[in-house]
């Protein structure tokens, strides 16, 4: 079939051409976009799930909504080894840009208050200050923000960002991706700084996104976490929003899939959108005509599969160690495919590598900041990627 009409777009967090099974979060968060402007209590939100499920997707299309109500947006992502200060800043900086044309006096008041805040990590150093430009053309303001303490500044500076958004009857939602890898100082001050603006009833809310075991972290943190956030699973889709995410982009290009074909494309994905880009795409390409068949997705299937093994799996795997890549077949050994998420413990990795756990703490922590296992309980681990176990036992 024609590739320049492909519909399907695998990509790091890109936009598929159908966003389904999705509908149920959007709603949600019309409902809690509604609840704010009319200064009502709300939490924030954080999304959870593998890597490939969507949760960019689904963060980009809630700053869509946010956007689409008037409200200021600003979005980053979190980096293990950046503090929060400067990207946060950043988004900030560009949410209040967004919120219009308040009074100027007003506006440089906020923009000063933002403007100490990120350059307080600078210290005294005056030239890395100067090196780094927030975009503000306003001086920092002083007494406000600076202290240099991260949590008592996150509380003053969302504050000030809120009361602006109020006056304007607008709102402030900042998203933050892989927020698992922001620093325990910085994840504090986070939550500290949420529970202050829900206490205050400011218009500001913060929507996160990050791998399963964020909850964990977070409650670890600030035990008030489990009932500061609204929490969201996102998952793989269902067999009807699969089916949708391939079916509604072919109809767009006068294309179908047969019954079999999209039974033969759910067998093959397992229904992780990511995974529905990739094969459906490849699919597209290689099918002689539509509809498309299941006869299509078992010739396309081999080409599908080393497209991922190269740039889904197989880029992750050659971040590891030798001695990392061992852990991490051993986990993949060790599954027995009873647990759902394809968990394991920790002492049978050992057992499969025939070594005390204690001597495996070093691969095992290495590859939890490398974000390539998450625990999401003690004693037990898994894949941050869906069927990375499967990939190992194939190819590696």
């Amino acid at each position: 079939m024609d590739p320049i009409r492909n519909p399907y777009a695998p990509g790091a967090g890109q936009r598929p051409p159908e966003l389904a099974g999705r509908d149920e979060q959007l709603a949600a968060f019309d409902v809690v976009l509604e609840r704010v402007a009319r200064g009502r209590a709300e939490r924030s939100l954080v999304l959870t799930g593998l890597r490939g499920v969507g949760k960019t997707v689904l963060l980009n299309a809630l700053r869509s909504a946010a956007v689409r109500r008037g409200w200021g947006t600003g979005k980053l992502e979190a980096r293990p080894d950046l503090p929060l200060r400067r990207p946060l800043s950043s988004a900030l900086h560009q949410a209040v840009r967004e919120l219009g044309h308040p009074e100027e006096e007003q506006r440089d008041h906020v923009l000063g208050v933002l403007r100490a805040f990120a350059e307080r990590d600078a210290g005294r150093d005056a030239k890395l200050r100067d090196r780094w430009s927030p975009g503000i053309d306003v001086p920092a303001a002083r007494g406000r923000a600076d202290s240099g303490d991260i949590e008592i500044d996150l509380v003053e500076l969302l504050t000030e960002v809120g009361g602006l958004a109020q006056d304007l009857g607008k709102g402030v939602a900042v998203f933050l991706d892989e927020m698992q890898d922001l620093g325990p100082a910085d994840v504090s001050a986070l939550c500290a700084a949420c529970h202050e603006i829900s206490q205050s009833g400011l218009p500001v809310i913060v929507v996160g996104a990050g791998l399963p075991h964020l909850p964990a972290v977070l409650s670890a943190s600030k035990s008030y976490s489990e009932r500061l956030f609204a929490y969201q699973r996102i998952d793989r889709l269902s067999r009807d929003a699969a089916d949708r995410a391939l079916a509604a982009p072919a109809a767009e290009e006068e294309a179908e899939f047969t019954p079999e074909g999209l039974e033969a494309m759910y067998a093959a994905t397992g229904g992780y959108p990511y995974f529905i880009q990739a094969y459906g795409k490849t699919v597209w390409d290689l099918a002689p005509r539509s509809p498309i068949t299941a006869d299509d997705v078992t010739v396309a299937a081999p080409e599908a599969e080393r497209e991922l093994a190269v740039g889904f799996f197989g880029s992750r795997y050659e971040r590891a160690t030798p001695a990392e890549r061992d852990y991490l077949r051993a986990m993949a050994d060790a599954d027995s495919g009873e647990d759902p998420v394809g968990a394991v413990a920790t002492a049978d990795v050992a057992a499969v590598l025939g070594k005390k756990p204690q001597s495996l703490s070093p691969a095992r922590d290495a590859l939890l900041k490398k974000g390539l296992i998450y625990s999401g309980e003690r004693g037990r681990i898994a894949f941050t990627v869906p069927h990375f176990g499967r990939y190992l036992r194939d190819h590696a």
